[in-house]
């Protein structure tokens, strides 16, 4: 199924970018997210389907697409993500371990805090936390160490 459903995907793309090409448009993309498997995740988000961004221990789930982007430590962080998505995906609210508060100093919480204001965060046991990742639309991997910066956030 989910094959065919990539096939579908890449013949639609496939077929803009070939009237973008024959009416003299470019049809590469200049700005916003420039990763396709980024925007390809992003584009079947729908009313309160999930999308998890990770740090870089977080365990791989086969059960869901991942996209890593993982280059080097901290390279991107869970922070440049949510940033990246943010103009493209409406967050109704987020989920985080609650042990990231007691495991990060000031600063940090203060980043993240800073960068969700405006976004319900519901703060659970790292445990519970992982029993929603199955559920979501596909899992981005992140170069981030910073200890429990895993971020689930839910559509809108």
């Amino acid at each position: 199924m989910y094959s065919l459903r990539v096939g579908v995907v890449a013949a639609v793309l496939s077929w803009f970018q070939g009237r973008a090409i024959l009416e003299g448009e470019s049809a590469m993309l200049k700005t916003g997210i420039l990763n396709p498997a980024i925007n390809s995740l992003l584009s079947r988000v729908r009313h309160t389907n999930a999308l998890v961004i990770a740090d870089r221990g977080f365990p791989f789930w086969p059960q869901i697409e991942t996209v890593d982007i993982s280059l080097v430590d901290d390279i991107p962080r869970v922070l440049d993500v949510l940033r990246a998505i943010r103009s493209n995906f409406a967050i109704g609210q987020a989920f985080m371990a609650e042990e990231f508060a007691a495991s990060n100093g000031p600063d940090t919480r203060r980043d993240f805090e800073r960068e969700l204001t405006g976004i319900a965060v519901v703060f659970e046991p790292h445990v519970e936390f992982k029993k929603r990742v199955p559920r979501a639309i596909g899992l981005i991997r992140t170069g981030d160490t910073v200890q429990y910066a895993n971020l689930i956030v839910e559509s809108a």
